[in-house]
């Protein structure tokens, strides 16, 4: 039997985070670990976000190639982008329901 290649098995991610503190998104991928990533971001583990800590996850994707995982990350941070993101997101972001902290403000 024929062991599949490890190149096979990788698993990168791109996801959203929205701070509940500035209500911005934050974008970016990872690889193979997804939620380990999630508890770095809200455990203040992440300099780039550790002010605008807590944070939801509102949106990922899974890829298995590398090449595609950047152009998406690279086309959610785009305006256009961000943009259809808000559009797709639109009843999750106007349900403050759903969001598991108040907010300050």
């Amino acid at each position: 039997m024929r062991r599949v290649s490890d190149a096979y098995n990788k698993k990168y991610y791109v996801y959203t985070l929205l701070s509940l503190r500035d209500y911005d998104f934050y974008t970016d991928f990872v690889a193979n670990d997804l939620w380990t990533r999630i508890r770095e971001h809200s455990r203040g583990m992440v300099s780039s976000t550790k002010m605008r800590i807590p944070f939801k996850l509102v949106h990922y994707e899974y890829f298995t190639n590398l090449e595609d995982a950047k152009a998406r990350t690279t086309y959610l941070k785009s305006n256009v982008g961000r943009a259809q993101l808000k559009e797709t997101l639109r009843l999750t972001l106007r349900d403050r329901r759903s969001f598991p902290y108040r907010l300050r403000g």
